[in-house]
């Protein structure tokens, strides 16, 4: 009982802000006030921590604690003793962009993430406007974010975890794929150099690779994706790019934000009730937006389409239709592409 509280503190309550005097002593470190799990959390910024001096084993053997230079400490994750969770053996593949077959259906209608915790932070992948989001593009599944990333600009994990996959993959050119312990993997695609292997542990903020422009890419640019049990949902779900902030230590996952029509939306006030929805409400609002994917209308392009005419014959608007595939009025038009009308 006495080691199930105690993790329960280390691994699960949000991380404590400041720093601590490494004088205090673990009867008083293991009242760790916890902070709401829905606030935001700031990116650590690189380098600002000092350099480690020793590391002290607590009760538990997933949770060490690391004292630093300028007398200051704090929990982090003991990766050797972590790697034997399930989470990191079950569906792991280093040759599969996606190894899980893991059915629609046998997923839980709501996922709760531990993004942060007191021995673990975050860091921003890159702090910028969005300029291609997820969802529909140009008639493709864009299943990430693409973010403006000068050619050689260090690429930085944004959470603790193992490096799954770090090789060349069809469209992502350099990719490599991280697994968190929370069951939540990380894409990072297009990149010049990759600087980690398979099975490699990584800590937040740690370099990677260094951005580019390969693989299927017209310019240099982070391709950026967040999966579960291999489904792809929007980042911007959890991380705010232009503030660098992650939304919330705590983020649940519904089921139904788990395909390319559920785009992120702003934060509305009834955000936080929509996480106690009955399982019977759950469904009843996949069913409804199963209803709208089946009315949606696709068209597929020929020689000669042209936006505006497309538009008159389904009784839409050109602005519509860019809307829906997030493209512009002057996106060229490739024959055999569908784009959605409706």
């Amino acid at each position: 009982m006495k080691r199930s509280l105690f993790l329960f503190l280390a691994i699960l309550l949000p991380l404590a802000a400041g720093a601590q005097d490494t004088t205090m002593t673990m009867k008083r470190a293991r009242l760790l006030v916890p902070r709401p799990a829905l606030e935001p959390v700031k990116s650590l910024i690189p380098g600002q921590q000092a350099p480690a001096v020793d590391t002290l084993e607590t009760s538990d053997p997933r949770v060490m604690m690391v004292l630093r230079s300028d007398n200051t400490w704090q929990y982090v994750k003991n990766a050797d003793s972590l790697l034997t969770d399930a989470v990191f053996r079950e569906s792991w593949s280093s040759s599969v962009v996606n190894p899980y077959q893991v059915k629609y259906d046998d997923l839980p209608l709501r996922i709760t993430l531990w993004l942060v915790d007191s021995a673990s932070q975050y860091t921003c992948p890159y702090q910028t406007k969005v300029f291609s989001k997820f969802g529909i593009r140009r008639g493709r599944q864009h299943q990430g974010v693409d973010l403006p990333y000068p050619k050689g600009t260090p690429v930085r994990a944004a959470f603790d975890g193992r490096v799954r996959y770090a090789a060349r993959a069809s469209g992502y050119g350099n990719l490599v794929v991280i697994r968190h312990a929370n069951g939540l993997e990380t894409f990072y695609g297009h990149l010049s150099q990759m600087d980690v292997q398979v099975g490699d542990w990584v800590h937040n903020g740690d370099v990677i690779g260094l951005g580019g422009s390969t693989g299927r890419a017209t310019g240099p640019h982070l391709h950026f994706e967040t999966r579960y049990k291999g489904y792809a949902f929007d980042p911007q779900w959890i991380i705010d790019f232009e503030s660098g902030d992650l939304r919330q230590g705590a983020y649940v996952l519904h089921r139904r934000l788990l395909n390319p029509s559920a785009t992120y939306v702003p934060a509305s006030e009834d955000e936080e009730e929509e996480i106690y929805l009955t399982e019977e409400q759950e469904r009843a609002e996949e069913e409804r937006i199963a209803r709208e994917r089946a009315a949606m209308r696709y068209h597929t392009i020929r020689s000669g389409d042209t936006l505006s005419g497309i538009a008159l014959k389904y009784g839409t608007t050109v602005n519509n239709i860019c809307k829906l595939n997030n493209i512009t009025p002057k996106t060229t038009l490739r024959i055999g592409r569908s784009i959605r009308v409706k």
